[in-house]
C-alpha cells in the first residue's frame, strides 16, 4: 500500500486535529483531498510526513510503520509542494539548480551534480514542458512557473507518491488550466501516486481516480471519485445544498 492510516488521531499544540481517519492509498490510486479551512488537509499532509507526530492510531507509508523507521529517510521517496516551500526557495538560483537541489533534499544547491544529475534535472523540466525555463533565475518567474519548476523538483528524485498542498493557490485562471494541464498528463503517465489537496471541485481532475472529504478532523467521506462528488453527498459535507455542473469530465459547484 501507498498509505495506510487506522484510527490514526494528531494533537497539534494540545488541540486534537484528527480524530480516527482511516484512509488506505492502494498503487494506481490518485487521491484529491477536499475539506474547508481548519479541517485538518494540511495537518494529514504533516503527518504522512512526518512533519507532525502520530498521537494514537497506526501509520504505515510506503510499507514503513511510523515509529519503526527513520522517517528522514522515507521522506526522500516522497515529493511534497506547498507554497511554504517555495517562500524558502531562493530567488538568485536558476530553475534548473532549484530543481537540482531536490537530488539533495536541501533548500539551495550546496553540492557539486554531476553531468547525469544536470541532465537529469532537465528532463524533469523538460517533462513538465518547461524546459526552457532552465536557465532562468527562480524569482524573474511567474506564480504558474514556480509552481511547475516546484514539481520538477519533487520528481527528479523519482518519488513514489507526489503530495501537492493546494498547488493552485494564487494563480490566476489560464495559470492554473496551464498548471493542471500538467498534472493531467502526469497523472495519466508512468507517474508516482498523487495526492492533490484542493478547495475547489472544479480542480479535481478526471486523472484522480478517487476523493476524500475531510470535516472538522474526521473523514466525512472517501471513495471512488464518481461516488463521493455528488450534488447529494456535498451537500450533507458543506451543510448547505449545492449543485454540479460537470464539463469536460471536472464538477463545478454551484451554491443553490
Amino acid at each position: 500500500m501507498i498509505i495506510e492510516l487506522e484510527s490514526a488521531s494528531c494533537f497539534v499544540e494540545d488541540r486534537q486535529v484528527l480524530r480516527a481517519i482511516d484512509w488506505t492509498v492502494r498503487p494506481g490510486e490518485h487521491w484529491a483531498v477536499m475539506g474547508r479551512n481548519g479541517s485538518g488537509k494540511t495537518t494529514l499532509l504533516n503527518l504522512v510526513n512526518g512533519y507532525v507526530p502520530l498521537s494514537s492510531g497506526s501509520m504505515r507509508v510506503l510499507g514503513r510503520r511510523y515509529g519503526a523507521y527513520d522517517w528522514r529517510r522515507l521522506r526522500k521517496r516522497l515529493g511534497f509542494i506547498s507554497s511554504s516551500l517555495q517562500s524558502k526557495l531562493y530567488d538568485g538560483e536558476t530553475a534548473l539548480e532549484i530543481v537540482l537541489s531536490g537530488l539533495f533534499s536541501t533548500i539551495g544547491l550546496y553540492d557539486s551534480p554531476q553531468k547525469k544529475d544536470i541532465a537529469r534535472a532537465g528532463k524533469a523540466l523538460e517533462s513538465l514542458n518547461c524546459g526552457q525555463l532552465a536557465p532562468q533565475r527562480y524569482g524573474t518567474l511567474s506564480q504558474g512557473e514556480k509552481q511547475k519548476v516546484l514539481i520538477a523538483r519533487a520528481l527528479v528524485s523519482a518519488p513514489r507518491l507526489l503530495i501537492m498542498d493546494e498547488p493552485c493557490s494564487g494563480l490566476d485562471i489560464f495559470s492554473r488550466e496551464d498548471f493542471l494541464s500538467g498534472v493531467h498528463e502526469l497523472g495519466k503517465g508512468p507517474s508516482p501516486a498523487l495526492i492533490y489537496v484542493t478547495h475547489h471541485t472544479e480542480e479535481i481532475l478526471p486523472v484522480f481516480t478517487h476523493v476524500l472529504l475531510l470535516k472538522a478532523g474526521e473523514v466525512h467521506s472517501a471513495g471512488a471519485a464518481a461516488s463521493v462528488l455528488t450534488a447529494k453527498n456535498l451537500s450533507s459535507f458543506f451543510g448547505m445544498r449545492v449543485g454540479l455542473r460537470w464539463r469536460n469530465n471536472r464538477a463545478w459547484l454551484e451554491i443553490k
